[in-house]
């Protein structure tokens, strides 16, 4: 062998060694890219599983302003630990997918350091826990109207009213702020890295969960209007939440929909009947 052959072997020899190390190292990262994409897929399915079937055999779970119909029943005497734990299972169908970015950016960075995966855990467990604090607001108006009658003269244009300030949210710099913070995993997640650990990856799973409420609530809003859990609007919703933080277009989306909520606001207003109609 020539002394040119010889080093040009021992060049493909260090090159393998450098890339084997490497390659498995790719392999590990897509297998656990994979297994957090599939935990999500299935934590929201069977959220959604659980909410359908729950909405079935509980006429409380569709509360709503609604006059008419099986909302005009509605006694709402669950108590808070029944309802959070109806409205945990509604932003796990409904939110988490939005935020699968998020997770998977930070499930490479603490890969990286030689975290387990209990930090993507603490990440989805400050999240949900913004989202569940949350919660207690619609409860408290809930049970504060719980005795009024659906057909109360006040209460559907109450729910109008709302509708147009939800619209009106869309257009603030308050929500542009909150989601440029939702559409840029990269940015968040390198600039919010708080330290190694499942209690410093939940810190940054509560600061998204601040920005994502401060983006979602107005539109979460309208479901207290039309029912918690009618699954028509979840559905709705919820497909607007992962449009506004993942399509290029999201702006203008949030624009649309405010317009939308807006003249929808105002027809309740004029004709109350109508809110019966959409949420029926």
């Amino acid at each position: 062998m020539s002394h040119r052959e010889s080093v040009g072997a021992g060049r493909s020899g260090r090159s393998a060694l450098t890339d084997t190390p490497t390659a498995a190292y790719r392999v590990l990262e897509t297998r656990a890219t994979l297994a957090a994409t599939g935990t999500l897929v299935l934590l929201g399915a069977l959220a959604w599983v659980w909410t359908a079937l729950a909405n079935r055999g509980m006429d409380d779970m569709s509360v709503g302003l609604a006059p008419g119909g099986a909302m005009m029943a509605m006694s709402f005497d669950m108590s808070i630990g029944v309802f959070l734990g109806m409205w945990t299972a509604m932003m796990v169908a409904m939110m988490l997918p939005t935020v699968g970015p998020i997770v998977l950016l930070h499930r490479m960075v603490t890969r990286r350091r030689g975290e387990g995966p209990l930090a993507s855990v603490g990440l989805v467990a400050g999240y949900l826990a913004v989202w569940v604090a949350a919660g207690v607001v619609p409860y408290a108006f809930l049970a504060a109207v719980r005795d009024v009658p659906r057909d109360d003269g006040w209460l559907v244009p109450f729910g109008g009213a709302v509708l147009i300030v939800a619209g009106g949210y869309q257009f603030t710099a308050w929500k542009d702020a909150c989601q440029r913070a939702c559409r840029t995993p990269l940015s968040f997640v390198m600039t919010h890295d708080f330290g190694t650990g499942p209690l410093q990856a939940a810190r940054v799973g509560v600061t998204h969960g601040l920005y994502c409420v401060g983006c979602c609530w107005a539109l979460m809003a309208v479901l207290v209007v039309v029912g918690l859990t009618n699954l028509a609007w979840m559905a709705g919703i919820a497909l607007i939440f992962l449009a506004e933080k993942h399509w290029r277009h999201a702006v203008a989306l949030s624009r649309v929909a405010g317009t939308a909520l807006i003249a929808l606001g105002v027809a309740i207003l004029i004709e109350p009947s109508l809110l019966g109609s959409i949420a029926g």
